[in-house]
């Protein structure tokens, strides 16, 4: 019985840890497939809306409404980001692209360490600090929430680019770019969109996690090299084959550290990667769907 309670929870745990590796994995795969770009400030974006909404909630704002606000924020940063960066360098190479968003990353992480500092913040459980007990394993509330607002988002993000006509012209810019300016479809406008969506989803993804792990200025860089991982893992032109990638990283790490040792887990990550790009370099789950986004 006590080896089922374990179990379950590293089960829970992965399924946690991997909601929110996929949350900022899609964002990669929605920027790289609408701009050819590897966002490498997409994790910082997820520190941003962590420490926005701890902020907000501190001084006396409505949670819900600190995390609407948070999430808006942050896209506007995103926005910001796009036009004044990326956009402008559209042109130029693939790895001064990607330099670019390195700097990006600095960047917000030192507006970040002047802002708040070094010291970690925490923000408060969505639904207070109890826990349900599943087979014996106690899981958080705030894990079921990840993984519920997780699961909802990519929900919602499907019907987004299925039923929308804005979703479909930003599908239209990945699958052909050259047909969609001919429709009338402005590739800038789209480009703009497709990183303002993967800032806000970036933010969502830290707000959902600092009640668990808490909130610093530098939580983003590893949030975003696993999720990085994650959507090459799984397929990094394919939504649906990122998530896929995320969860099973997470899992991955959270039976690990259970039943091996925390030091594997960060290795098992790492060499997973190593694996899918030397044999299956467009990812192990690429194939799943025929749609890209």
């Amino acid at each position: 019985m006590e080896a089922w309670s374990q179990f379950v929870q590293l089960l829970f745990s992965g399924l946690t840890v991997g909601s929110i590796y996929a949350l900022v994995a899609l964002g990669f795969v929605i920027t790289y497939s609408v701009t050819g770009i590897l966002n490498l400030a997409q994790g910082d974006f997820a520190m941003l809306g962590a420490l926005l909404c701890m902020t907000f909630v501190n001084s006396g704002m409505p949670f819900v409404l600190a995390i609407g606000l948070s999430i808006a924020a942050v896209m506007a940063v995103g926005a910001l980001f796009e036009r004044l960066a990326i956009q402008p360098a559209r042109r130029s190479s693939v790895a001064v692209l990607i330099i670019i968003t390195i700097g990006a990353s600095f960047v917000f992480r030192g507006i970040a360490l002047l802002a708040w500092g070094t010291d970690p913040y925490a923000l408060r459980p969505f639904t207070g600090h109890g826990a349900l007990e599943v087979f014996g394993a106690v899981i958080q509330w705030q894990s079921v929430w990840a993984i519920v607002i997780s699961l909802a988002s990519f929900a919602a993000l499907h019907l987004f680019f299925q039923r929308t006509y804005i979703g479909k012209a930003v599908a239209a810019c990945v699958i052909n770019p050259f047909a969609a300016r001919l429709m009338g479809i402005d590739i800038r406008k789209m480009s703009l969109g497709a990183v303002a969506v993967s800032a806000g989803l970036g933010a969502l993804a830290g707000i959902v996690i600092a009640p668990i792990s808490g909130a610093s200025y530098d939580m983003g860089m590893m949030i975003g090299l696993k999720a990085f991982i994650a959507a090459v893992v799984g397929g990094l032109t394919n939504a649906p084959a990122a998530i896929a990638g995320a969860f099973l990283v997470g899992l991955l790490e959270s039976f690990a550290e259970g039943y091996l040792s925390s030091g594997y887990k960060e290795a098992i990550s790492f060499g997973l990667l190593l694996l899918v790009l030397l044999f299956m370099p467009n990812g192990l789950f690429a194939k799943m769907t025929g749609k890209r986004v």
